[in-house]
Order: structure tokens, then sequence, then C-alpha cells
């Protein structure tokens, strides 16, 4: 069979000290899918002063291109920890997408186009310290007051979860 290279979308390279993971191949067909081959390149996924709300006044966008967009970025968040929070909230407008929501999911994609080089590395080794980070943001969704919770588990020096 051979050495693992590809694996769901994943470009996977085991050299002798370690592994590397990353999702470039993915991400350059999702610009190709979605049409944003010539966007340019944002520096951050989620701009600090957005601020969410049901925004009714707003053109419906098609449903579809929405959902297509959210899900692949769904499916880049198990490797790419950058993007979950940005993905998991406006993930929760799926059914009523806005015209300010795709501008906000098209800016995440902006932002990967930067970022497509950035791989996972897990080193071989005997490191073993489970460490865990938790974040959240109790009550600050306007529209139903949720609380956005995140987290982070590194086994050693690896992202795990």
């Amino acid at each position: 069979m051979g050495e693992l290279n590809f694996f769901l979308g994943l470009q996977v390279k085991q050299p002798p000290k370690g592994t590397f993971i990353c999702q470039q191949k993915y991400i350059r067909e999702l610009f190709k899918r979605f049409d944003m081959e010539a966007s340019k390149v944002i520096d951050t996924p989620f701009a600090t002063a957005t601020r969410l709300d049901m925004d009714e006044t707003r053109i419906p966008v098609n449903q579809t291109l929405y959902r297509g967009i959210i899900g692949s970025l769904l499916y880049l968040t198990t490797r790419r920890p950058d993007i979950v929070f940005s993905v998991g909230l406006y993930a929760r407008f799926q059914s009523n997408p806005k015209e300010s929501y795709l501008k906000a999911a098209k800016r995440i994609m902006r932002y990967l186009k930067g970022t497509q080089d950035a791989v996972l590395y897990y080193p071989s080794g005997d490191s073993f310290n489970l460490i865990g980070y938790a974040d959240g943001d109790y009550a600050g969704y306007r529209v139903d007051r949720k609380n956005t919770f995140g987290m982070a588990h590194f086994l050693g020096s690896c992202l795990i979860s």
C-alpha cells in the first residue's frame, strides 16, 4: 500500500522525526469551487468590531451557497483551530442567511488563502503531558444571549482537540 500521503482532504507527510498534516490542497479546491480564486488575503478570520444580530433588513442570499461554504469550513475546523470560533458563530445562521453573513463567511475563506500553508506538526517522542485551556464568552451573543465557549487540549506540544 505504501506510505500515507492523502486521507479525506488531509495531506500527510511522515519524516522520521514526526508527522506533518495540512489541508492546502483542500483549501485550493474550495477557492475554485466557490469562485474565489482572485480574492485578496486578509489577516484575521473575524473582525473584532463585528456584532452579529438577526439582521432582518438585509437581502437574503442563496442558502445552498451559504451552507456549502459553512459546511466546507466546518470540515476544515478539524485541523484548523484558528477558525473554529468564527465558523461556529456563522454556522448559527444557516436557516436564513443574509448578505452580511455570506460576506463574513467569505472573510474566513480569504483568511484561509493567506494561511493555507499552515501545518500541524506532531513530533515523535515521549512527551505526554496533557494540558487544557478554555475560554468563554458568557451571554455575549446578542440575539439569544447564549454563551460561546472554546477549548484546546495539548498532549505534550501537540494540539489534539
